[in-house]
């Protein structure tokens, strides 16, 4: 019988003959290699103004909101600009669902007069940090829930670069469990307090009354002075579009309830601000109470009035579920 050498397989072969049969082989791989790098090089430095043939981030962090699963983006695409500006207006259309809210009886041409007086004061385009792929925008949003009562949250929430507070939520004496870090004030008249001159006014309009009380606010005396009354720095106020408002209570509740929770619309409003939101404070106690952290608990029951509390609250689950937010639930 023939030894297995005696047909030659390449196993059996002498290092230097197969040597001999390899060499081609490499030569040809070796040559690829070569003609793939010089045309990868040719391309990278002759065109500048082209991606990658991969995509690029569009932030930062570990994960980027704007790089959600398709139906999410869909629902943050299909937004109208947050905030109201000289170049971005509200429509009649929206002005129309938006009067119903507490029974406005002014017309459109008084809401485009008041918004105009407005914008003698404040920034015609207000300020907010851009996206960018060297940059990660981490936003805690801080709800007033009873449930941060001792959850010692304080320097997590802290730790955030935005700190977005809702209506009169205080830090003082709850440092541990609510930090002490204010970027942005969300509030309405009702709802007002004075900020320092470096916190962002995030103002929610739900009347032609309440776009009166900020132009009083702010605007100056007769003989040019600052406005003794004026809550905040005027450069940093935001005034959300009544449009958004529409936006939130159609697309992300299916329009249950009156209208949106404040804190609601606040973390909708975050999902096109950051590109990481952490939330805390929304819903419940652990006893089921809907109360605030700052309060003693005197109405057991006392729930979200005209706000579809629990409908909010499962949205917010599903968010934090399907990994696009994080949602710490207290204690």
């Amino acid at each position: 019988m023939a030894s297995c050498c005696s047909i030659r397989p390449v196993a059996c072969l002498k290092p230097h003959e197969m040597l001999s049969r390899l060499r081609p082989t490499w030569l040809l791989f070796i040559l690829l290699c070569f003609t793939a790098a010089n045309l990868y090089y040719k391309f990278k430095w002759n065109t500048p103004n082209l991606y990658w043939l991969w995509p690029q981030s569009v932030c930062s962090c570990q994960k980027c909101l704007a790089e959600g699963a398709h139906e999410f983006k869909s629902l943050i695409d299909a937004s109208p600009k947050p905030f109201l500006s000289i170049p971005s207006p509200t429509t009649e259309d929206d002005f129309n669902w938006w009067k119903k809210l507490q029974i406005e009886q002014r017309s459109f041409a008084f809401l485009n007069e008041t918004i105009n007086n407005l914008f003698t004061i404040f920034p015609h385009v207000p300020q907010i940090e851009q996206p960018s792929p060297d940059r990660c925008r981490t936003c805690a949003v801080v709800g007033n829930s009873g449930n941060l009562r001792g959850s010692h949250y304080g320097p997590l929430i802290d730790h955030h670069n935005m700190v977005i507070r809702l209506n009169r939520g205080p830090t003082k004496g709850y440092e541990s469990d609510v930090g002490s870090k204010t970027t942005h004030r969300v509030m309405y008249p009702e709802s007002a307090s004075s900020l320092d001159n470096s916190t962002h006014l995030v103002f929610f309009p739900f009347k032609i009354n309440d776009l009166l009380w900020l132009l009083r606010s702010f605007a100056p005396r007769e003989n040019g002075q600052e406005n003794p009354k004026r809550i905040g720095n005027k450069n940093l106020v935001m005034i959300v579009n009544p449009a958004f408002l529409k936006y939130v209570h159609e697309i992300w509740l299916k329009k249950k309830g009156r209208y949106p929770s404040t804190g609601f619309m606040t973390l909708v409003l975050s999902l096109q601000l950051c590109d990481e939101v952490s939330v805390f404070g929304f819903g419940a106690d652990r006893d089921g109470n809907w109360n605030h952290y700052f309060e003693i608990l005197r109405n057991k029951k006392l729930r979200t009035g005209p706000h579809p509390g629990m409908q909010e609250y499962e949205v917010i689950r599903e968010l934090h579920q399907r990994q696009i937010i994080r949602f710490f639930q207290g204690l």
